[in-house]
């Protein structure tokens, strides 16, 4: 693994002390874990980052992120066992599609171990595997967690590619979720306390899944600085939602928190109705935005986009969505607990 650096002068402190992605902790008001795991990481990456390990250019950390860095750090044989045992059976498990029908394959990955994100993507893939017909056809991976396969960008991809090769692309579809920290340029953050760290820019995931050839999918992400995903994944047989504009933060992350704002407006409110994409969406911006102006932030300006081939094979997959809505599930994102406040990402 090759450690990227940046020359920028992210956290206002000496660019030595900080290495691969301190940027993260700028914009989150909760960010002492984040920082304590980042200061550990410096004190690692001080003694690496010299030349030709780390790139000496401002774009360093970008071109990391483009190549879907990751690094895992004092992890015992037990631990990377248990992992390749969670992964293989989850990705053993995966159901074969069905000749003549829109089959959905469901990914959703928390790519943060703080709580807040372990509780959001466990619930969302619960909302979507029944929402989109994939039960048995949906993979949750879950940074820090204790009973399913680690939130990391390579876990990422090995279940892109198991879904990948269990689908019939021409006919079937992905449906992403990724929720976790962001930064422009960057794109998502992987975290796992003071052992993992990652990157994943919007350019690699793009790749990923064009290696792949998976045209049709529908990708949500809940993360700051999230609609710089647009642009690298819009195509006309591509669905993307994201919780923010590509120079806007995102709020309600804090750790002891069910939800951030994005994935309890859509995931917990609205995409637990049997209404459309379109609709379900829109509602959920238009929650996000009457939050935010209760509580005088800043809008994050969530995006929405649509591909005309995208709205065909959505709208084929959603005449089986069951009747009915879910019981919304945890403690609005909105009500934080007292003295924690708001938080970004």
């Amino acid at each position: 693994m090759t450690l990227i650096c940046s020359s920028r002068n992210w956290l206002d402190q000496p660019r030595k002390a900080w290495c691969m992605g301190a940027h993260w902790g700028r914009h989150r008001g909760r960010g002492k874990s984040l920082k304590r795991s980042l200061l550990f990481l410096a004190g690692v990456g001080a003694s690496l980052c010299a030349a030709p390990l780390c790139a000496q250019t401002p774009g360093g950390d970008i071109a990391g992120a483009n190549k879907g860095i990751s690094w895992e750090a004092d992890r015992s044989p037990a631990w990377e066992l248990t992992q390749r045992q969670r992964l293989m059976s989850s990705l053993a498990a995966l159901k074969p599609q069905r000749a003549g029908l829109v089959d959905a394959y469901v990914i959703v990955i928390g790519l943060d171990a703080d709580p807040v994100f372990g509780r959001e993507s466990a619930e969302t893939a619960k909302v979507l595997a029944r929402r989109y017909d994939a039960v048995g056809r949906t993979i949750l991976l879950s940074a820090g967690s204790a009973t399913v396969p680690n939130g990391s960008p390579p876990h990422l991809s090995a279940a892109l590619a198991a879904v990948a090769a269990k689908m019939n692309v021409k006919e079937d579809a992905l449906i992403l979720y990724t929720t976790s920290h962001g930064a422009p340029g960057i794109g998502l953050a992987y975290r796992d306390g003071t052992s993992g760290y990652g990157m994943i820019a919007p350019g690699r995931l793009a790749e990923l899944l064009a290696d792949l050839k998976i045209e049709r999918r529908l990708v949500m992400v809940s993360a700051c600085y999230s609609g710089q995903f647009v642009g690298a994944l819009a195509t006309p047989a591509s669905a993307i939602v994201t919780a923010a504009d590509d120079d806007r933060t995102s709020f309600g992350c804090a750790p002891s928190n069910d939800w951030t704002f994005f994935g309890d407006a859509l995931i917990n409110h609205e995409l637990r109705k049997a209404q459309p994409l379109e609709v379900a969406a829109n509602a959920a911006i238009t929650l996000i935005n009457g939050w935010e102006l209760d509580k005088g932030l800043t809008s994050s300006k969530p995006r929405l986009f649509i591909g005309e081939e995208a709205k065909v094979w959505l709208s084929l997959l959603e005449k089986r969505m069951p009747a009915g809505t879910t019981a919304k599930v945890g403690r609005p994102a909105i009500d934080e607990p007292k003295g924690e406040g708001v938080q970004g990402r």
